[in-house]
């Protein structure tokens, strides 16, 4: 699993935002959203989170239900107790068995060239 580096801004449980998140750092989201993002860091979506709208990060990590598209510049981690309905675009995308993903999911490759 990505490990992501410092502190994560949180969204607890309980708590619901409505509306456009951006900003730059890593943020874990155990609640809900009702809308999109745009950041810069990786997101991750824990076991009871819930999301509906696009996301768009450097990394996503998602455990719990997205109703939207998933937009990575970087990687796409998929455990096996999310549930997404929507694209999801990553440069790298993992699959964890026992996941459910309703839609279409694109791999970009490497954003240069190797070698």
């Amino acid at each position: 699993r990505d490990q992501s580096s410092g502190k994560a801004t949180l969204i607890n449980e309980g708590c619901k935002i409505s509306g456009e998140i951006t900003g730059n750092g890593d943020f874990m989201v155990n609640g809900e959203v009702a809308g999109d993002c745009d950041i810069t860091g990786t997101l991750t979506l824990a076991g009871n989170g819930y999301w509906q709208g696009s996301i768009r990060a450097d990394n996503v990590i998602v455990a719990g239900h997205v109703e939207g598209d998933i937009v990575a510049n970087g990687k796409v981690e998929i455990t096996n107790t999310a549930r997404i309905v929507g694209t999801v675009t990553g440069e790298a995308i993992a699959v964890a068995e026992g996941a459910v993903v309703e839609g279409v999911m694109k791999t970009t490759g490497p954003a240069k060239p190797i070698g």
